[in-house]
């Protein structure tokens, strides 16, 4: 693949949103876990834009460029993990499910805010092309982000909300899967199990923002 300009300043555009989305991902659970009762994060100095204290070398930086340069159909990457003692809650169950869809949920907060710039270039005539790649590659970025998140295996954020809604101890056996979560989602992916699961829900969840564009 020819490494030109354009291709360049694609990948750069696709690295930095993802940058700026998982960061968002982070402060968003530790924000809440603080409103929660759990100071641990923000004690850490995570509650913070500063992508310095957030930055994983592998997760944010080296594989969504591996991820682009390989044409895959999804680009996902992930920042230091906020810390949070759930023992701080002042409701556990709530605590947990609260700050665990707070990841998604700022993910989906962001695709919207995208569209809504995107649709704002095109009423204003402002930006041209360049606004229109950053706002569609942002809607992309937290849409994939958002859903990806979701997936109920341990430790993405789907599992600790599922965990939340089964009895104690079905939630018990359920945490113990997560020393494999890795390797289940490793499987997932090697087998396309993952694409085929999450590629209509993305495609439908960009369409609405599609519509949401045109109205």
């Amino acid at each position: 693949m020819a490494l030109n300009l354009p291709y360049l300043m694609n990948v750069g555009i696709w690295v930095l949103v993802l940058l700026f989305s998982i960061i968002i991902h982070e402060v968003a659970h530790g924000y809440v876990a603080l409103r929660n009762g759990d100071p641990t994060a923000k004690l850490a100095g995570r509650i913070t834009l500063n992508p310095i204290p957030h930055i994983d070398l592998m997760g944010s930086i080296i594989l969504p460029v591996l991820l682009l340069v390989a044409n895959s159909p999804f680009l996902f990457g992930w920042a230091k993990p906020v810390p949070v003692n759930p023992m701080n809650y002042r409701n556990l169950r709530w605590g947990e499910a609260t700050v665990s869809l707070a990841g998604p949920g700022s993910n989906l907060l962001l695709a919207v805010m995208f569209a809504l710039f995107y649709k704002l270039g095109l009423v204003l005539g402002m930006g041209g092309l360049g606004l229109a790649k950053l706002a569609e590659t942002g809607m992309k970025v937290n849409v994939i982000l958002a859903v990806f998140n979701l997936i109920p295996i341990p430790p993405l954020d789907g599992s600790h909300i599922l965990a939340t809604m089964l009895p104690y101890n079905l939630a018990r056996l359920y945490a113990q899967l997560e020393p494999f979560g890795f390797i289940i989602l490793l499987v997932l992916f090697y087998t396309g199990i993952i694409s085929f699961i999450l590629l209509p829900i993305y495609k439908v969840l960009l369409g609405l923002l599609v519509l949401l564009i045109n109205l």
